[in-house]
């Protein structure tokens, strides 16, 4: 029997800039795949305030059978036991609040919003957030908030959240203010061979543009791993789990990250409240199974 150290792989590709295509509206699909629907889409932002300091902004969009949510969080770390945490009940209003030692005013309106695919809406919305009085983000297509200045706030992380049966994961990703916005489909074959029996050889492709960038074999001995993948002039590591999707029958998530790292950083996974300390951008996507 094979050990646990040979049977985690760790695999290197580097890409040029060359090979990688330009944006497009959709992400790529074949025709004969079906994606999956993402029922939760955060995004963290990180926004710097009048004092110079940094705080972590998180929009959580959700999409269930009442409808759509929004969630809006403001902190100093992505924690999940941050208590300024808010729900707007309404589709247009403002809150506010103290976090921080400071006075922060939320105003949103999505009464007229519209939806492509999943819960995050497309157009005609608008979120803004102040702190202090001070334009700290700025996000939709309907803001009203006039401000001379331009806010300062980056998107360092952004997660995803399909529940289904679907093995087909479509995203976008931008992995640099200036950088291109790029088409991810992730793609795992699996032959079904009954329920006791599990999956069968399963494999994982993954392509960005419409470019496949690597194919991992094997998955029930590759469950997890890491591979290096060379864009837009930056090292991002693509690291995968899907030991539970493959080993847990009835439930059991799949997980799938990416992001940016600086050459002089040598760590792959990072805890969610260190967000703060990197400006590195990470796509992740939770993929986890309908329980029968």
């Amino acid at each position: 029997m094979r050990s646990i150290t040979s049977c985690y792989n760790e695999h290197a590709i580097k890409v040029s800039d060359s090979y990688c295509s330009g944006p497009s509206n959709q992400p790529y699909l074949s025709p004969n795949l079906a994606p999956s629907t993402p029922n939760t889409v955060k995004c963290i932002y990180k926004a710097r305030i009048p004092t110079q300091r940094h705080l972590l902004i998180t929009l959580t969009w959700s999409k269930n059978r009442l409808g759509h949510g929004l969630t809006i969080n403001v902190g100093e770390t992505a924690s999940k036991l941050n208590p300024n945490t808010h729900r707007p009940t309404k589709r247009k209003g403002n809150k506010t609040f103290k976090a921080c030692s400071s006075d922060i005013e939320v105003i949103w309106d999505i009464s007229d919003a519209r939806y492509i695919d999943g819960p995050e809406p497309s157009s005609g919305f608008s979120v803004v957030v102040l702190v202090d009085s001070q334009l700290c983000l700025s996000l939709g297509d309907m803001n009203e908030q006039e401000d001379p200045t331009t806010p300062k706030f980056l998107l360092v992380s952004r997660s995803e959240v399909f529940v289904g049966t679907s093995i087909v994961y479509s995203a976008k990703a931008q992995f640099s203010d200036k950088g291109l916005t790029h088409d991810i489909l992730i793609k795992c074959n699996e032959e079904e061979t009954g329920k006791r029996q599990g999956w069968r050889n399963p494999e994982l492709t993954v392509t960005i543009d419409e470019k496949k960038m690597f194919q991992v074999n094997r998955l029930r001995c590759n469950f997890r791993g890491n591979q290096i993948i060379f864009l837009d002039g930056l090292l991002i590591d693509m690291m995968w789990d899907l030991h539970d999707w493959l080993f847990n029958q009835t439930s059991g998530c799949a997980v799938f990250m990416f992001r940016t790292r600086s050459g002089l950083d040598c760590r792959l996974w990072f805890e969610e409240d260190k967000v703060k300390e990197r400006d590195e951008f990470s796509l992740v996507i939770c993929a986890c199974k309908n329980p029968d």
